[in-house]
């Protein structure tokens, strides 16, 4: 027999070696799986720090609701200011408050029904109404206030702070809202 006829004889490495698929697209696969797992992660990580840095941006605060301050007929012969408290719901997240405030029901200076804040305007002192001497004196610092609430003397920068009101089936509503002290004009905060 010629040596011409055989057919050369491989080694036992050569032939597993082309039996088995090749490690290089099985790591490339693993390799995109892992990145994709990395950036998923890191996506979800990221939105609690994005909604925290848009927070300012988007929040919305407590719709200033309507509250009765008492039927319109209680107040049609009113001389002087009338005390009355009003119930304010806040909803902070998922916490319900309801807070009670002290406004008062004058008349304006057009004989209107007015509804006042009994929050200082200076440095948010309650302002009772003395009715000996006909005006709203304010304990903490001397502030005075006439009847319709106007500054009369003291160190507020502005008279009391009117409420917006309305009248609903013979009720007078109130929204109350608070507002910035030491400043001269009236700006809501809360």
């Amino acid at each position: 027999m010629s040596d011409d006829t055989q057919q050369p004889k491989s080694s036992a490495s050569e032939i597993s070696a082309a039996d088995e698929p090749s490690s290089e697209p099985r790591r490339s696969f693993l390799g995109s799986l892992l990145g994709l797992g990395s950036v998923v992660v890191g996506a979800l990580l990221s939105v609690p720090l994005i909604r925290f840095a848009l927070f300012p941006l988007i929040r919305r605060t407590t719709e200033v609701k309507w509250s009765p301050v008492g039927d319109e007929s209680e107040f049609s012969s009113i001389t002087n200011p009338v005390t009355k408290t009003v119930e304010i719901e806040h909803i902070d997240g998922w916490r319900k408050a309801i807070s009670v405030q002290t406004v008062y029901v004058t008349k304006n200076s057009q004989d209107q029904l007015a509804v006042l804040s009994s929050i200082c305007p200076h440095l948010g002192c309650t302002i009772p109404f003395v009715s000996g001497k006909n005006e709203f004196i304010c304990p903490c610092h001397g502030g005075t206030f006439a009847p319709d609430g106007t500054l009369i003397s003291g160190p507020p920068q502005r008279g009391m702070d009117s409420l917006e009101t309305s009248r609903e089936d013979g009720k007078l509503m109130v929204r109350f809202q608070y507002f910035r002290q030491l400043v001269a004009d009236k700006e809501v905060v809360g």
